[in-house]
């Protein structure tokens, strides 16, 4: 028999392979290319060798350089690689079959490509929000008959639809400043998968994240703070700055869903402590 930390460590490796896979999808989605041509340089446009396409490894040994033209290689591709393994860990640590330790590590994958993909360009494409929903439905399906309560797929769906229809009032009433149309859609999948039972956390604590990491946006782009870090922030922030919600919608998701985090719960215990 094999040791647990084996199979942890089998599937972070996975993790780091489909990661980069993944930021070839990021890169060509959208773009009229295919997924199957040759990995190159972005620079000289030199095709890599095998050698160079080690996830994280590659990256590392060749110092963030092309070995070529040595131009600098984004971070996004290592940071990549290793957010989806850290995802797929994660999801192993909860798991319950192979079969739902794959279609976890498939949904975790679609909301990388997701949240990378907002984050630069700002917008969800429409296959994304629909493979969520799909991979949504199948987690959902495959529980429900796998415990015969028939009952939750209807109540899955139900959370779901509060949960679209809650942001997608947000997105008409705001005319779009608050959140865009694509938050709401994706946020469908996500809600049927936490339930009734996490959905309340689930929408709190994305907008509590989404307005601690927009101040914390606003406050490091003063002077100040720009001047202490040599200039590395970028642009001014402030309150009209567009911030992309996905992320903080799948940061919540992953809390919820796979850490149980109960915002109620913690705001009870919080008082019990302080009084």
């Amino acid at each position: 028999m094999l040791p647990e930390w084996f199979f942890f460590s089998v599937v972070g490796v996975f993790g780091l392979i489909i990661g980069s896979f993944l930021n070839v999808v990021i890169y060509r989605l959208h773009t009229g290319r295919s997924l199957n041509d040759r990995s190159h340089c972005l620079s000289c446009g030199r095709t890599l060798s095998w050698y160079e396409l080690f996830p994280v490894l590659s990256y590392l040994v060749l110092r963030a350089r092309c070995r070529s033209c040595h131009s600098f290689i984004p971070y996004r591709y290592a940071l990549v690689e290793l957010l989806t393994a850290g995802a797929f860990m994660l999801a192993y640590l909860n798991f319950y079959s192979w079969w739902f330790l794959i279609l976890d590590c498939a949904l975790l994958s679609t909301l990388v490509v997701v949240l990378v993909y907002d984050f630069y360009h700002k917008i969800i494409p429409d296959e994304l929000s629909i493979a969520t929903t799909l991979i949504a439905l199948l987690i959902v399906g495959a529980k429900v008959w796998s415990s015969g309560d028939y009952l939750q797929f209807f109540l899955s769906i139900s959370a779901g639809g509060i949960a679209a229809f809650l942001l997608t009032a947000l997105w008409y009433l705001s005319q779009g400043r608050a959140i865009g149309f694509g938050d709401a859609k994706i946020s469908f999948g996500l809600g049927m998968l936490v339930g009734f039972g996490g959905l309340f956390s689930f929408l709190v604590l994305a907008f509590v994240l989404g307005a601690v990491i927009g101040i914390a946006l606003i406050l490091l782009s003063t002077g100040a703070i720009r001047r202490m870090t040599g200039g590395r922030i970028g642009g001014r922030v402030n309150m009209k700055s567009e911030v992309p919600f996905a992320p903080f919608l799948i940061a919540s998701f992953v809390l919820v869903y796979f850490l149980n985090i109960d915002v109620l719960l913690l705001v009870e215990r919080t008082l019990l402590t302080i009084l």
